[in-house]
């Protein structure tokens, strides 16, 4: 039976990433369903492969989540690599941001993936991986990003409990924390004002075609959760120490 792997956001940033790294791998699936809502970047993107099938699918809305279960349950393909990579983030206080701003970030952080990782599953063969996109922002709260940051705590926390779940199955669950990393990201998350990365983070931003190469190699050493940078990886050490209470008034000065 052919191989199939899922990428989510995959018409952009580390998502578009994650299909080129996956081209390039020896034990690259048969096919590649590329999801996206922009059409005309997933048929752009196909260029590069046959093994890329685009596929329309706004995961903000249910009919964008069972545009992919239809698909699933009329192929019944072997799923053997899940990647949720589709996210959003806006940057600002919570009183300033439109109440639509909120609920798209959890629903499309959240809900989303783990509802589309539930309908993967069953398809899913023995040593299969789900790679899910975290952030280095889940470990701590982050005043202005609050939303965002909340919402990959949940990433986190998910697919570590995942991963307890499905070992029984022998299909394997890596989440993939990253600090800034070098997309259109910033600039959609401020709403166009700034597309650069400023202060220290200009200085670790990450190569996203790297973290993709580096988060592919992780998922096939069944790495439960890959902290990617060595900034990050003090980052997350220090998060571990830190009280949350000295973090947010260290934030603030």
């Amino acid at each position: 039976m052919a191989t199939t792997a899922i990428i989510t956001g995959a018409s952009s940033g580390i998502g578009m990433s994650f299909v080129k790294a996956l081209l390039k791998e020896s034990t690259c699936p048969d096919k590649i369903w590329i999801v996206a809502r922009r059409l005309d970047r997933l048929e752009e993107l196909a260029k590069l492969s046959d093994k890329l099938i685009p596929v329309k699918a706004d995961l903000l809305k249910e009919e964008g989540i069972d545009t992919i279960k239809n698909k699933l349950n009329e192929e019944h393909p072997e799923v053997v690599l899940l990647v949720n990579c589709a996210g959003m983030g806006k940057k600002g206080d919570i009183a300033d941001r439109p109440s639509k701003d909120i609920s798209d970030a959890i629903t499309l952080n959240c809900t989303a993936l783990s509802v589309l990782t539930r309908e993967v599953i069953p398809f899913m063969p023995e040593d299969s991986r789900i790679i899910n996109v975290g952030s280095s922002a889940a470990y701590l709260p982050q005043p202005h990003f609050t939303v965002y940051a909340a919402s990959k705590s949940y990433v986190v926390s998910f697919s570590r409990a995942l991963a307890r779940e499905l070992r029984k199955k022998r299909i394997y669950v890596t989440v993939v924390c990253p600090g800034p990393v070098e997309t259109e990201f910033n600039k959609l998350a401020t709403d166009g004002a700034s597309a650069e990365f400023t202060g220290f983070r200009k200085f670790v931003a990450a190569d996203a075609d790297k973290l993709a190469a580096a988060s592919l190699k992780a998922a096939r050493h069944k790495r439960v959760m890959f902290v990617y940078g060595l900034p990050n990886k003090a980052l997350h050490v220090a998060a571990k120490l830190m009280p949350v209470g000295l973090y947010l008034k260290l934030f603030y000065r």
